[in-house]
């Protein structure tokens, strides 16, 4: 097994700031991405909760923000409980640890199966829904060959690819990314291969709430997670725009490798992967090529997190004193359409970067932030 897996590391949540941290991250206006600055921000979420209502409407929200109750969060606790899953925070020691680093890592992760895969490094395998026979034999051979070398493999339950590379890793380690909630697993037809997956030596994750069912732009959002799971992404037959595309590029943003199986210039399903292949992904032609490149990186420990995990015992939020009006239109008006960087915020105005971040969170809060890739921020068009 790589070195660099072996490790389990992080704190876990209580009980009390598990139901608080799954009523913040079900609130209105509340992403990964806001869920963390509140919790680096106020300390606690339960101290961020008690905020929501004051910074959304300091930050010109029309209507009353809604907060999830606590009994909200305690039915979708019992709820996973009744399904054999779980709740994962993300300080926590079964939370993946590449996905930690991951711009907008989702603070809570719906988890069923063997959650002991996440501390072993991980490739992901993707690839297109039609596969051919030899695509999907080749996927199947990457995932058992580079699985029995000690690492998890990452994939989302699609037909085609995504399946050849969960049922060659069944033994060794898989983990499976759902777009929807974990009781809404989708395609059908592979539901039994889900049972198979959790009943094993595998895991599913989700981040989206029991009794979500997938939409289209909910599956661009699961290929962001396997992206950020993994360490490197293998792409075997991909159209030239896929799914399989999106998770590549997103791996690259995340400073992940992309391994593209060179294919017939002929079939449109290799029009993808031969693109990236242009574009300088890693030719793979056997699994070896895999595992020589990542080798470095299985041995390094993960760098640390943005993310300030809770404590044991929390006594309350932390104190700040809050920016005055002419402060909070500075940095209103030095906002536009264009998305910019939160540092170049803070040199525009001169203020304090803590001052500069609240009211960006009660932006945020009250509808009116826009939060891109790379952490850019923008106001909404109709400011």
């Amino acid at each position: 097994m790589p070195e660099g897996g072996a490790r389990r590391i992080g704190i876990a949540l209580t009980d009390r700031q598990r139901i608080a941290w799954l009523r913040l991250i079900r609130s209105d206006n509340v992403g990964p991405a806001t869920f963390r600055d509140l919790i680096n921000h106020f300390g606690s979420a339960e101290a961020a909760l008690s905020m929501l209502p004051e910074l959304s409407s300091r930050g010109g929200a029309s209507r009353t923000i809604r907060i999830a109750t606590v009994d909200e969060a305690e039915r979708e606790i019992e709820k996973a409980h009744r399904l054999g899953a779980r709740f994962i925070g993300i300080g926590e020691p079964d939370y993946p640890a590449a996905l930690r680093q991951i711009d907008g890592a989702p603070p809570l992760l719906a988890a069923k199966g063997r959650s002991g895969v996440t501390i072993r490094p991980s490739v992901g395998v993707v690839g297109s829904r039609n596969a051919s026979i030899s695509g999907a034999k080749f996927a199947a051979m990457i995932a058992r060959d580079v699985g029995r070398a000690g690492y998890t493999i990452t994939s989302g339950l699609a037909r085609g690819i995504d399946t050849a590379a969960h049922r060659a890793s069944l033994d060794t380690g898989t983990i499976t990314v759902l777009a929807g909630g974990l009781d809404q697993p989708y395609p059908p037809e592979n539901i039994p291969l889900l049972e198979e997956i959790t009943d094993g030596n595998g895991l599913a994750v989700s981040e989206m709430p029991f009794g979500w069912e997938p939409r289209a732009r909910d599956f661009p959002r699961r290929n962001r997670l396997i992206a950020g799971i993994s360490l490197g992404v293998v792409v075997v037959e991909a159209a030239q725009r896929s799914g399989s595309l999106i998770t590549a590029r997103m791996a690259g943003d995340f400073g992940r490798l992309v391994f593209a199986v060179p294919g017939s210039p002929l079939d449109p399903r290799c029009h993808g992967t031969n693109g990236l292949l242009k574009e300088g992904a890693i030719v793979t032609t056997e699994p070896q090529d895999v595992l020589d490149a990542l080798a470095p990186l299985s041995q390094m420990a993960p760098p640390p997190s943005s993310v300030i995990e809770e404590p044991e015992q929390d006594e309350g939020g932390r104190s700040f004193l809050p920016p005055d009006d002419s402060e909070r239109q500075q940095i209103v008006s030095a906002l536009g359409p264009t998305p910019v960087e939160i540092d170049d915020i803070i040199r525009h105005t001169g203020l304090d970067a803590s001052a500069v971040y609240l009211v960006l969170l009660e932006l945020d809060l009250a509808g009116r932030l826009h939060r891109h890739s790379g952490g850019l921020v923008s106001i909404a068009m109709s400011d």
